[in-house]
């Protein structure tokens, strides 16, 4: 079934499976008690108790072939002559392309006599990095994910295609909007004496709803090209928020690194317990992460492109929406559902009837974002 043919009831179903286990598709999990843990090169679990096998998708992935040529984007930061400046913006613009992307997250300290160690996550995707603005101070890249599956006949499915998250770049910026808790963001100034030479990145989730934001510094050498965040708060990733209620906030700091095959973003968090307006914040355990794209070579990504060239002005109404907002306002506050439905589910609806289409009309589908969005402000 092809992404213009696939029902509107079909493609939300399925992207809700998708979104809300947080994979795509995964290796093999099958193991033995002998060894719970294959995925992982930690020399001992903290668990050691039998079945636990990694956490993540079920589905079978296609096959894919990784390029054995140095990406575009790291051979454009090996030119000689490039300002410091030039090499930050062509180290974020070398995030863009096409890549196979695994996850792996593990948990590696408990912080309580009765801490219960979770399963190991790990899944696989193929999604596509498209710059969708690219201005001197400003870079904005927006993940696509373009996925095939092994179907029970051994044949490959046809792609599915459903929009991922966005990363927004900002050169010294004077201020950033930040989480707080229970889906609460508030701006906060960034001094003026870390301001030069920062890039502040801002993480968008699917309904372009803001994330988390933190600024660090890009390094350069001849080997990598990597930025650091500062420790910052986040809402629980659809990884966790989908299978785990025993903590509030994701605390940490990630890195991105830059390298001849692609690129990758580390993660060390901390997992947070609120104890309301009296008590001090608990933390039940600390998780590291990694994130690998890893470029790859012959695979169409072309149902990305028709979705980005059908919906992309659609969804560059609904940024410019809740630009207004984020300006207008020194904090956002959304409620989770509205009518028992996620604010991303009509978005997705409304840019899923304009693929296939020749036309679009901005002023309408800006509406609709409008009051979409706004019906899910909290008062």
């Amino acid at each position: 079934m092809s992404l213009k043919h696939m029902s509107l009831k079909g493609w939300l179903s399925f992207g809700l499976l998708i979104l809300g286990s947080g994979a795509v598709w995964a290796d093999d999990q099958s193991s033995d008690c002998e060894n719970p843990y294959e995925h992982f090169v930690f020399s001992w679990p903290i668990d050691h108790s039998c079945g636990k096998h990694t956490r993540g998708g079920t589905t079978v992935g296609a096959p894919v072939v990784e390029s054995e040529l140095p990406h575009p984007g790291w051979l454009s930061l090996q030119e000689s002559g490039l300002s410091d400046f030039d090499k930050d913006r062509r180290a974020i613009l070398a995030m863009a392309g096409g890549y196979k992307v695994t996850f792996d997250f593990l948990e590696v300290v408990g912080f309580s006599d009765d801490f219960a160690h979770d399963k190991p996550y790990h899944s696989w995707g193929t999604e596509y990095v498209y710059v969708v603005e690219d201005a001197p101070n400003f870079i904005s890249l927006q993940h696509v994910m373009v996925m095939k599956f092994l179907q029970e006949n051994g044949e490959e499915s046809e792609p599915f295609v459903m929009k991922h998250w966005r990363q927004d770049w900002t050169y010294q910026a004077k201020e950033m909007l930040v989480y707080d808790q229970s889906n609460d963001w508030h701006k906060v100034k960034i001094p003026k004496n870390q301001r030069k030479g920062a890039w502040v990145q801002s993480v968008y989730q699917v309904d372009d709803s803001p994330r988390y934001a933190s600024y660090g510094y890009w390094q350069h050498n001849p080997s990598f090209s990597s930025w650091i965040s500062q420790t910052t708060a986040r809402p629980l990733p659809r990884r966790e928020s989908s299978v785990r209620s025993d903590y509030d906030v994701l605390e940490g700091f990630n890195r991105h690194t830059i390298s001849r095959f692609g690129w990758t973003q580390e993660e060390e968090n901390w997992k947070k317990v609120n104890s309301g307006e009296t008590g001090e914040a608990t933390y039940l355990s600390k998780e590291i992460g990694i994130a690998r794209y890893r470029a790859i070579t012959d695979y169409d990504f072309s149902l990305g492109d028709q979705y980005m060239g059908s919906a992309g002005q659609f969804w560059a109404d609904v940024r410019a929406v809740w630009n207004e907002l984020i300006s207008n306002n020194k904090s956002i506050s959304l409620n989770a559902r509205v009518d028992g439905l996620p604010l991303f589910v009509p978005l997705f609806g409304y840019a899923e009837k304009l693929v296939g289409s020749d036309s679009y009309d901005s002023a309408s589908g800006k509406a609709f974002a409008r009051d979409t969005i706004e019906s899910y402000l909290a008062q």
